[in-house]
Protein backbone atom coordinates (compact mmCIF):
# COMPACT_ATOMS: atom_id res chain seq x y z
CA UNK A 1 0.00 0.00 0.00
CA UNK A 2 1.31 3.17 -0.78
CA UNK A 3 2.02 6.39 1.48
CA UNK A 4 -1.27 7.99 2.68
CA UNK A 5 -3.88 5.67 0.87
CA UNK A 6 -6.63 4.28 2.64
CA UNK A 7 -8.32 0.90 1.81
CA UNK A 8 -11.91 -0.14 2.70
CA UNK A 9 -12.02 -3.58 3.38
CA UNK A 10 -15.82 -3.83 4.05
CA UNK A 11 -18.68 -4.72 5.89
CA UNK A 12 -20.09 -8.04 6.97
CA UNK A 13 -23.38 -8.67 7.37
CA UNK A 14 -22.90 -8.91 11.22
CA UNK A 15 -21.95 -5.63 11.20
CA UNK A 16 -18.33 -5.67 11.57
CA UNK A 17 -16.22 -3.20 9.68
CA UNK A 18 -12.79 -3.13 8.77
CA UNK A 19 -10.25 -0.42 7.06
CA UNK A 20 -6.48 0.07 6.25
CA UNK A 21 -4.20 2.94 5.76
CA UNK A 22 -0.97 3.91 5.75
CA UNK A 23 0.60 7.27 6.50
CA UNK A 24 4.15 8.61 7.91
CA UNK A 25 5.22 5.02 8.18
CA UNK A 26 2.56 3.66 10.42
CA UNK A 27 -0.13 1.21 8.99
CA UNK A 28 -3.36 1.49 10.69
CA UNK A 29 -5.93 -1.32 10.71
CA UNK A 30 -9.35 0.39 12.24
CA UNK A 31 -12.41 -2.13 13.34
CA UNK A 32 -16.20 -1.23 13.90
CA UNK A 33 -18.32 -3.18 14.78
CA UNK A 34 -18.77 -6.61 16.44
CA UNK A 35 -15.46 -8.45 15.91
CA UNK A 36 -15.97 -12.28 16.15
CA UNK A 37 -14.83 -15.69 14.75
CA UNK A 38 -16.43 -14.80 11.51
CA UNK A 39 -14.28 -12.11 10.86
CA UNK A 40 -11.05 -12.75 12.78
CA UNK A 41 -9.24 -13.93 9.71
CA UNK A 42 -10.00 -11.24 7.74
CA UNK A 43 -8.48 -9.45 10.57
CA UNK A 44 -4.86 -11.33 10.82
CA UNK A 45 -4.45 -11.22 7.17
CA UNK A 46 -4.91 -7.20 7.33
CA UNK A 47 -2.40 -6.92 10.11
CA UNK A 48 0.29 -9.89 8.07
CA UNK A 49 -0.08 -7.70 5.36
CA UNK A 50 1.34 -4.72 7.34
CA UNK A 51 3.12 -6.93 8.97
CA UNK A 52 5.26 -7.70 5.48
CA UNK A 53 5.31 -3.92 4.84
CA UNK A 54 7.91 -1.51 5.59
CA UNK A 55 6.00 0.24 8.32
CA UNK A 56 7.44 1.66 11.62
CA UNK A 57 4.63 1.00 13.82
CA UNK A 58 1.23 -1.27 13.49
CA UNK A 59 -1.78 0.27 15.00
CA UNK A 60 -4.53 -1.82 15.95
CA UNK A 61 -7.57 1.01 16.25
CA UNK A 62 -10.14 -1.03 18.15
CA UNK A 63 -12.10 2.39 19.12
CA UNK A 64 -14.89 2.13 17.43
CA UNK A 65 -15.31 -1.93 18.34
CA UNK A 66 -18.71 -2.95 20.00
CA UNK A 67 -18.21 -6.12 20.99
CA UNK A 68 -15.31 -8.70 21.39
CA UNK A 69 -15.79 -12.63 21.91
CA UNK A 70 -12.76 -15.11 22.79
CA UNK A 71 -11.87 -15.81 19.18
CA UNK A 72 -10.56 -11.93 19.34
CA UNK A 73 -8.41 -11.78 22.20
CA UNK A 74 -7.15 -15.13 21.00
CA UNK A 75 -5.85 -13.06 17.85
CA UNK A 76 -4.89 -9.87 20.07
CA UNK A 77 -3.01 -12.35 22.07
CA UNK A 78 -1.46 -13.97 18.72
CA UNK A 79 -0.61 -10.71 17.28
CA UNK A 80 1.19 -9.36 19.85
CA UNK A 81 3.14 -12.71 19.73
CA UNK A 82 3.99 -12.12 16.60
CA UNK A 83 4.51 -8.62 16.74
CA UNK A 84 7.03 -9.40 19.48
CA UNK A 85 9.15 -11.72 18.11
CA UNK A 86 9.25 -9.21 14.54
CA UNK A 87 10.55 -5.77 16.11
CA UNK A 88 7.55 -5.24 18.48
CA UNK A 89 5.76 -2.78 15.87
CA UNK A 90 1.99 -3.53 16.90
CA UNK A 91 0.57 -0.93 19.32
CA UNK A 92 -3.28 -1.28 19.90
CA UNK A 93 -5.81 1.74 20.99
CA UNK A 94 -7.92 1.32 23.61
CA UNK A 95 -11.80 -0.09 22.86
CA UNK A 96 -14.12 3.12 24.15
CA UNK A 97 -17.17 0.44 24.48
CA UNK A 98 -17.51 -0.50 27.68
CA UNK A 99 -18.72 -4.76 27.03
CA UNK A 100 -15.11 -4.52 25.28
CA UNK A 101 -13.36 -2.74 27.82
CA UNK A 102 -15.14 -5.27 29.90
CA UNK A 103 -13.90 -8.66 28.34
CA UNK A 104 -9.99 -7.21 28.31
CA UNK A 105 -11.03 -6.62 32.26
CA UNK A 106 -11.86 -9.52 33.12
CA UNK A 107 -9.67 -11.54 30.76
CA UNK A 108 -6.77 -10.17 32.01
CA UNK A 109 -5.53 -9.06 28.52
CA UNK A 110 -5.76 -5.58 29.47
CA UNK A 111 -2.31 -5.89 31.29
CA UNK A 112 -0.60 -7.83 28.86
CA UNK A 113 -1.39 -6.25 25.45
CA UNK A 114 0.53 -2.86 24.21
CA UNK A 115 -1.98 -0.73 24.51
CA UNK A 116 -0.96 2.74 23.96
CA UNK A 117 -3.84 6.23 25.12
Amino acid sequence: MQEGLFKALGKSSQGFEMSSDRRNGSHRVSLRGEMDMAVTDAVDREVRLAEASDASSIVLDLNRLEFMDASGIHLLLNLDSRSRSNGGRLRITRATHPQVRRVFELTGVDELLPFVD
